[in-house]
């Protein structure tokens, strides 16, 4: 097992505004938003370094997930979801991403990824993770 400390990752931050779509008739976001919101800010952690979080068949898929919703957020808040890797194994990673407003925390999720070539799960590649450097 790789440390995330060894290879020196921290904590990722994407803003997220929420759109009058992302709510429901209350102006309160509905709860698998929030899922979406952390996907966009997966896939923005590449494209930040001009890559695509799809390489033809090489790939990150969610595996397993737990999730705490702990707040409302609201329509035309601006978000911030934090995206920190806790561990590192072969084929695979368990991420942290807490979303906030301002101080507060919204929802918190932790989510295991694996990295798929080909259709099976594979040896992450170092290039792979350095985008969450």
């Amino acid at each position: 097992m790789r440390s995330a400390k060894a290879l020196k990752i921290g904590v990722c931050k994407v803003q997220i505004r929420v759109y009058y779509e992302d709510t429901d008739c209350g102006g309160i976001v509905y709860h698998s938003n929030y899922l979406n919101f952390c996907e966009r800010a997966r896939s923005e952690l590449f494209f930040q370094k001009g890559l695509s979080p799809h390489d033809k068949n090489n790939f990150f898929v969610v595996k397993h997930m737990e999730c705490d919703f702990i707040a409302s957020a609201k329509f035309g808040d601006i978000l911030t979801i934090n995206t920190q890797i806790l561990e590192i194994k072969k084929a695979s990673l368990k991420i942290e991403q807490l979303i906030t407003r301002k101080e507060e925390n919204i929802f918190k999720t932790i989510v295991t990824l694996v990295f798929l070539k080909d259709g099976k799960p594979s040896r992450i590649p170092e290039e792979k993770l350095a985008i969450f450097s």
